[in-house]
C-alpha cells in the first residue's frame, strides 16, 4: 500500500512552496508529523471546496496549519474559513504558514477547548438555546479532525451550522483498521470513532460514504 499511495503522491497536482514549508516545519518542530493531512489529501479537499463552491468552512482540529491552507486557498474571493486548534504552543507556526501562503486575512485562528469554541460561535451564530441561524452564516463545509473520543459530540454540535446540501468531512475515521477488529478494541479513541460512524451510517438526515484515503475520511453530505 506504502508503494501505491506513493504512486498516487508523485501523481498529484504538487502542493506548493507555502505547503512544503508546512510539511518540513511540521516534521522538525513537532513529534507528530504523521498527523498531518499530505498532498493527496489535501488536493482531494481542495478540489471539493472548489467544486462545491464553499465559501465559508469551519475546521476543527488546525494542527500546523496544512490542511486549512488547502481548504482556504481553494475558497472563492471573499471566502471565510474559521479554524479550532486546542494547543496553543503550535500558534506561531500556524500563523507563519498562514501568511507564507497569503490567506492570514481568509482564516481566523481559534485556542482553546473545542466544544467550547463551538459552543461560542453557536451563539454568535444565534443557535443557542433553540434559536435559528441566518443562512448566510451557516457553514458550507466542516472538516473534522480533532480528539477522536468525542467525534459524536462535535457531530450534534456542528449539525445545524452547516447549510443543507452542505459537506461535512470526517477524518481518521478507520483508525489503522481498528474500527473492523472483532472483538472491538475498548480503547476511546477506537470507541468514539465507532461510534461516531455507526452514528453517521444510521442518520437519516444524510448521505455519506467513508473513502479508503489515507486513514479514512467520511464523507457525509447534508441533505436539502
Amino acid at each position: 500500500m506504502e508503494k501505491i499511495y506513493q504512486y498516487i503522491k508523485e501523481h498529484a497536482t504538487e502542493p506548493g512552496e507555502a505547503l512544503a514549508w508546512v510539511e518540513k516545519q511540521t516534521h522538525i518542530r513537532t513529534n507528530h508529523a504523521r498527523m498531518l493531512s499530505g498532498a493527496v489529501q489535501g488536493q482531494i479537499m481542495r478540489m471539493l471546496v472548489q467544486s462545491t463552491g464553499a465559501s465559508r468552512i469551519l475546521e476543527l482540529g488546525t494542527f500546523t496549519g496544512y490542511s486549512a491552507i488547502c481548504l482556504a486557498s481553494a475558497m472563492p474571493e471573499g471566502g471565510h474559513l474559521d479554524t479550532l486548534e486546542i494547543n496553543d504552543e503550535l500558534e506561531d507556526l500556524i500563523i507563519e504558514g498562514f501568511e507564507r501562503a497569503g490567506l492570514d486575512d481568509k482564516i481566523r485562528l481559534h485556542i482553546g477547548d473545542c466544544k467550547e469554541t463551538l459552543r461560542r460561535l453557536r451563539s454568535e451564530m444565534g443557535l443557542e438555546d433553540g434559536g435559528t441561524a441566518d443562512p448566510v452564516k451557516l457553514y458550507d463545509l466542516v472538516y473534522m479532525d480533532a480528539n477522536k473520543r468525542e467525534y459524536c459530540e462535535y457531530y450534534e454540535l456542528i449539525f445545524d451550522m452547516v447549510r443543507p446540501g452542505g459537506l461535512i468531512l470526517a477524518d481518521n475515521v478507520l483508525w489503522d483498521g481498528k474500527v473492523c477488529q472483532d472483538p472491538l478494541p475498548q480503547d476511546k479513541q477506537t470507541l468514539g470513532i465507532a461510534r461516531f460512524n455507526d452514528m453517521v451510517a444510521a442518520d437519516p438526515r444524510v448521505e455519506s460514504v467513508i473513502l479508503p484515503l489515507r486513514d479514512g475520511l467520511n464523507l457525509i453530505r447534508k441533505k436539502d
